[in-house]
């Protein structure tokens, strides 16, 4: 259940801070001491939008934190599901909007709005004009009865949605590969010319790379061989002046002295060294120009192989491996042309098969919803009755949809006769908003013992309602109140009178600012809350008589229905 609220600067709310209590919270005010932005802010924490300017004019930044105790093992595991683990059984989630960005934060995480919209379906239900209008649509109504249904239908839906899957699968297979025998056999033609063009290459990973390497080195062949030809007469012995011949005669030199000191002796080894690799050096020199005169005539072949390979790299991809890999693929695709026929023919018997099955379930799955929809409809008409639809004639009309969906071949429509003697008629084109309104409290109410979500928020619930039907609507809030924690916005003394925990909405109006506050009342600032609902402005004894009046109806009420 939502245990705390706090709001700093958002709209005309400078710093609010409530505790919610378990049952029936009522919260009343005069009309402008807004009230609906508590309830937009509860939206606002939970991922809803945000309006384009927020935050309060005397505040930098406005900030919404929400308390939720959370009991309920499935909603547990479902919150893990979303990688949200309760600490203590709490969750905190809280949204700050400052310079037009927005954070969104569980338990310190910060989360983007969709996660915290998923983790806001396990924790709280917020019935509000927008909610009550989605009443209206035929796909809303289908979900109301199979969640009314439970887990059979539940179960039924998966099985439905993963045989359309593997149901669509096949259909759109079917669809891909459907080919007349002439545009088969030409495409086998083209995709035989060009396996057999990618095999005659005989290309092998890497040969493009190595050829590339001669091919460069061959391209300047001649510029290499004059370098190497200089290389080797200047590092030879067969000039004068070359390198061999200047350290040959060095060496010479210093053998005639090297007897007469030891260090000269040393000097004469490091120079036979040099004079050593210079030697090896100059040999290798030789043998790599020997060798590219040698290669020079495979110049054209290589610049041939080069020329086939860039070729096929542009009809099949960027490197061998990617050319020999299309090569393959193309070779699957011609085995599979080859055995067509009996492919296609396998594949249509999966899918009449897979089609068969989902049909059976969807079958399946419409008896249980029309077996649902009957107890559902026999419980809303009951519920209505209360809410002041005593002559209601209140149905679920079916549609078969021309194909199948992930969720079955089902449409359905809630059609109502609210005077005798009407035909019935779609909800859209009878109902009024208030009306609306109250059929969607019964609704709830019918709902209240399976519901596992912990915390109802009802606003405009009242709208278009007085007298002996707002007490009843007073009374179905209580009664779904049993079983979790409803928060409700009203202006109804008899739906005031019946909270467990009143709260009262104000607003301080200043010479620059208007701020609004919200307060717990005593049982004492209940009864003239309530007694400022039935009278106005004006408060007298006889309108404080009539609140404490109802609040003590209101609580003979709670107590039979304990009993």
């Amino acid at each position: 259940m939502l245990r705390n609220l706090h709001i700093r600067n958002l709209a005309l709310i400078k710093e609010v801070d409530v505790d919610f209590a378990g049952g029936l919270n009522i919260l009343t005010g005069e009309t402008g001491a807004g009230k609906s932005i508590v309830i937009d802010a509860i939206g606002l924490a939970l991922g809803g939008r945000a309006a384009r300017d927020p935050v309060r004019g005397d505040g930098s930044y406005a900030l919404v934190e929400l308390v939720f105790e959370v009991s309920g093992p499935g909603n547990i595991a479902a919150l893990r599901g979303l990688g949200i683990e309760p600490e203590d059984g709490v969750i905190l989630i809280s949204r700050k909007i400052q310079d037009g960005r927005s954070t969104i934060r569980i338990n310190g995480e910060t989360v983007t709005a969709s996660t915290a919209r998923e983790c806001a379906g396990f924790l709280i239900d917020i019935h509000g004009q927008s909610e009550h209008q989605k009443l209206l649509l035929p796909e809303r109504q289908l979900a109301l009865i199979d969640e009314y249904g439970g887990k059979k239908i539940g179960a039924l839906k998966e099985r439905v949605s993963r045989e359309f899957r593997t149901y669509n699968n096949l259909r759109r297979e079917l669809e891909s590969e459907d080919m007349t025998p002439e545009a088969r056999a030409a495409r086998i033609s083209f995709l035989t010319y060009e396996v057999d063009e990618i095999d005659a290459a005989g290309l092998v990973p890497g040969e493009d790379e190595e050829l590339e390497t001669r091919f460069r080195r061959l391209s300047n062949a001649r510029k290499i061989a004059e370098a190497v030809e200089e290389v080797h007469r200047s590092t030879g012995y067969d000039s004068d002046g070359s390198a061999g011949e200047v350290i040959g005669r060095a060496v010479r030199i210093l053998d005639g002295v090297s007897a007469y000191d030891e260090r000269l002796a040393g000097f004469s080894d490091q120079l036979s060294e040099i004079d050593s690799l210079l030697n090896d050096f100059n040999r290798d020199v030789a043998a790599y120009g020997s060798d590219l005169s040698f290669e020079t005539d495979s110049f054209e072949e290589i610049s041939e192989r080069l020329n086939l390979i860039n070729r096929l790299k542009t009809k099949y991809g960027r490197t061998i491996s990617d050319i020999l890999e299309s090569g393959e693929e193309r070779r699957n695709e011609l085995r599979r042309l080859e055995t067509y026929e009996e492919d296609r023919e396998n594949l249509k018997r999966r899918f009449a098969e897979a089609e068969e099955k989902l049909a059976g379930s969807c079958a399946e799955l419409t008896r249980e919803r029309k077996n649902a929809a009957k107890s559902f409809v026999r419980g809303a008409v009951k519920q209505f009755s209360d809410l002041n639809f005593a002559n209601a004639d209140f149905a679920a009309e079916w549609r078969e949809l021309p194909s199948y969906t992930a969720g079955g071949k089902d449409a359905v429509d809630f059609v109502i006769s609210t005077n005798p003697g009407e035909p019935r008629k779609p909800l859209k084109n009878v109902v009024s908003g208030g009306e609306l309104s109250r059929l969607m409290l019964g609704i709830r109410t019918l709902f209240a013992d399976e519901d596992s979500v912990e915390t109802v928020i009802f606003d405009e619930v009242d709208a278009g309602i007085s007298g002996r039907t707002a007490q009843k609507a007073a009374e179905k809030l209580s009664v779904v109140s049993r079983t979790r924690q409803v928060i409700c916005i009203t202006h109804l003394p008899q739906i005031a009178a019946m909270a467990d925990s009143h709260y009262g909405i104000t607003k301080d109006v200043g010479a620059d600012s208007a701020i609004t506050n919200i307060e717990q009342l005593d049982e004492r600032e209940s009864v003239l809350e309530i007694a400022r609902l039935i009278g106005g402005a004006e408060i007298t004894s006889n309108t404080v008589g009539a609140a404490g009046e109802m609040k003590e109806m209101c609580r003979h009420f709670k107590a039979a229905e304990l009993k």
